[in-house]
């Protein structure tokens, strides 16, 4: 499955995107695409601008992790939203929807199983490992704005993802990135704009019910990492309106989790 992958065309991909995005670069080398598109915001990017990179050096995944993503072997992609008439505490399902696009992604390429980690992760494989990471930012307070940032392995799995793998692997076949690419703005532009229209509420469409049916952490036996370094371990059982994991506990309680980093204590993946 190896071979020469070709850089992406910035042209081509403008072509085919700008519309539902209002402006998409393409930068050869940069440390976080996130940390860039969020000093963007702040110097007044318009909504829906899109940033993507050929090669991140520094990137950052949830709690301080890296997110190194070599040339050519994936795709590291921030985009920016706005979203005007949307309640900041539904700005939580940003995340969760962007993990619902990358998964309607990998499922356009591939029939190989695949299931979404709460918050922000997506797995591959009959034995799950990720293939995806997502991390959202807030900033601009004067102006709303959100910065999510997506990494996805597509022809390798980076050297920094001990035990992941790629859409190339599962796929079992070339995949070209810039398809992929595509693809993906394109989900992630509708999967928005029917949040946003629905003013955040994620049970007005399909949302919440979509999340459902894709989340492997939902039924499954679960040890939460909160914030402070504390866990909490029993069965995750839903999301709530805010986007919140509500999980039962081993001593029968339950509650609701807004940030934490889940571990499945057995396999899970749709």
């Amino acid at each position: 499955m190896n071979r020469t992958t070709q850089p992406l065309d910035v042209e081509a991909l403008r072509a085919a995107l700008v519309g539902p995005w209002a402006q998409v670069d393409v930068v050869g080398r940069t440390g976080s695409t996130n940390a860039d598109l969020m000093a963007a915001a702040v110097a007044g990017a318009p909504d829906r601008t899109v940033l993507v990179a050929e090669h991140q050096e520094s990137g950052r995944g949830r709690l301080a992790r890296s997110w190194v993503s070599p040339p050519g072997s994936g795709l590291t992609v921030s985009a920016l939203f706005r979203p005007v008439g949307v309640s900041p505490s539904r700005f939580s399902w940003l995340p969760l929807l962007a993990g619902l696009a990358v998964l309607d992604t990998v499922r356009s390429f591939t029939a190989a199983p695949a299931g979404l980690k709460w918050p922000n992760d997506l797995l591959m494989g009959a034995e799950p490992r990720k293939v995806a990471g997502i991390l959202a930012e807030v900033t601009d307070p004067s102006r709303p704005a959100v910065v999510v940032g997506i990494g996805l392995n597509v022809d390798a799995a980076p050297s920094d993802q001990p035990g992941a793998t790629s859409l190339v692997a599962q796929a079992e076949r070339a995949i070209d990135r810039a398809e992929v690419l595509v693809e993906l703005l394109t989900r992630l532009a509708e999967r928005e704009a029917a949040w946003r229209d629905d003013r955040g509420d994620p049970d007005a469409g399909r949302l919440r019910a979509d999340y459902r049916a894709g989340c492997a952490s939902l039924g499954s036996s679960v040890r939460v990492e909160l914030p402070g370094g504390t866990s909490v371990t029993g069965t995750a059982e839903d999301v709530d309106r805010d986007g919140r994991l509500l999980l039962l506990d081993d001593a029968g309680h339950r509650q609701a989790v807004a940030a934490g980093d889940v571990v499945h204590l057995r396999p899970a993946c749709g």
